[in-house]
């Protein structure tokens, strides 16, 4: 039989996932491209042949999604698997759209064709969208179980944007490990507070290799979701998280609505700020679509570091960098503690961006005047750093999940924000963890 010619989108994280779980060592199938999309300087590489396989001497080049119309026609692709998250249900089905009047067909793959099995329990945290709490929750659900003796090792959804065959297995137990595998913001603010709870931290490109690594020191793995994507392991006890500041999303959104599906336990996080129709909204939508999941509400209650310096000056906030992009978000816990403290004025740091900060501002216009923490790389680090420092602010506020002045020099006084996860009433996580316990 020819074998079935295949192109997978990605943005080098589900892509990648189902390639080495499904496709690697398929002889019913050639991968004969990658394309790629959200992450910047992905594009153009090559996945490399020490990961791609004995199929791929040569390993399989990836090429931006623009191109992707020419490549089902240049290599009579057969098939188009789509594997990237947090987009909406509209967008996929022009993708699909796109591809069939390209000639080939479109596909999703699900959990039997790529979800792993642990020998170990597995707890799976994920979300409906970006920017809803995963990180708070998954860093309780580590506290609890830490605390009742268990060992506990954090595998996060991948974020490979280096050299893709150093980075097949990674871990990180503390700061030096950061250093050495050279870390963007993005994954410092993934692993950081893991490593300074003790959790140690599993990542990368090969998730089969990387379970097994993990396995040998946890008593439980928790599945630390990114990008609202679906777990890449079976979980014993599966974790949605839910936004009532965005309601409806949970239903309009791929794969947040499968996440959604999935869950054994909802939680309706930030209920504290939000207000009661969007609670109750998604409410019913999650009693209708999975009625038989328990819901936890709960809060992310901000703590600020020395907040009456807030009081009464020009304040340039910093938020999360992927909850303002795709996640959509139009403000975060920066813009809640800069009003809740009385800043005198919000600065926008537009007039003051620079290089690939402009450039973000052009492809998510809907930011407005908030500085997301974009660090993909050394070039957006440094640009990060200009755009601050060029600002006419008289104090930064860094909302993001790791303190900056640890990466780059503000020239500012600056105080930071945290956020942590505190449920409302019962059932806790506490007393629903007992199945893993």
């Amino acid at each position: 039989m020819t074998p079935t010619k295949v192109i997978i989108m990605g943005a080098a994280g589900r892509d990648f996932h189902n390639f080495n779980v499904y496709f690697r060592d398929n002889e019913n199938y050639r991968v004969v491209a990658f394309t790629a999309t959200q992450i910047p300087n992905i594009e153009g590489r090559v996945y490399p042949p020490e990961l791609a396989g004995r199929l791929y001497p040569q390993g399989v080049p990836i090429h931006p999604e623009e191109e992707l119309a020419d490549l089902i026609k240049k290599y009579d692709v057969d098939q188009v698997v789509f594997a990237y998250s947090d987009v909406p249900h509209s967008y996929v089905m022009s993708k699909a759209s796109q591809v069939a009047a390209a000639g080939a067909d479109f596909r999703l793959m699900g959990p039997k064709s790529t979800m792993l099995k642990s020998k170990k329990p597995v707890v799976a945290v994920t979300a409906v969208r970006t920017g809803v709490g995963k990180s708070q929750t998954t860093r309780r659900v580590c506290d609890i179980l830490k605390a009742k003796g268990k060992r506990v090792v954090a595998v996060r959804h991948p974020m490979p944007y280096g050299d893709l065959a150093r980075q097949a297995c990674q871990r990180f137990a503390d700061y030096g490990d950061l250093d050495a595998h050279r870390c963007t913001i993005e994954e410092r603010e993934e692993y950081e507070p893991h490593i300074d709870r003790g959790v140690i931290v599993y990542a990368g490109v090969d998730y089969g290799k990387i379970l097994a690594e993990a396995e040998k020191e946890a008593d439980v793995i928790v599945w630390d979701g990114g990008n609202n994507d679906f777990s890449f392991y079976w979980a014993d006890l599966y974790i949605t998280l839910a936004d009532p500041h965005r309601p409806g999303h949970e239903l309009s959104y791929h794969p947040g609505e499968t996440n959604l599906r999935l869950a054994d336990v909802v939680v309706l996080n930030k209920v504290e700020t939000a207000d009661a129709q969007g609670i109750n909204t998604v409410r019913a939508n999650i009693a209708r679509v999975n009625p038989g999941a328990v819901v936890v509400e709960a809060a992310s209650p901000i703590f600020v570091e020395k907040g009456e310096l807030i009081r009464g000056k020009k304040v340039l906030v910093v938020e999360d960098g992927p909850t303002l992009t795709h996640g959509e978000m139009l403000y975060g816990a920066g813009v809640i503690a800069a009003r809740k403290y009385g800043a005198a004025e919000l600065v926008d740091p537009r007039p003051f961006a620079v290089g690939t900060i402009v450039d973000t501002y052009r492809k998510y216009p809907h930011i407005g005047a908030l500085l997301p923490a974009m660090g993909y790389g050394e070039e957006q680090i440094r640009d990060l750093e200009a755009t601050i420092n060029r600002s006419d602010a008289e104090l930064v506020v860094i909302a993001t999940p790791i303190d900056l002045r640890r990466v780059i020099k503000i020239e500012k006084p600056a105080l930071r924000i945290r956020y942590e996860l505190q449920e409302i009433g019962e059932p806790t996580l506490e007393q629903l963890l007992q199945k893993v316990l």
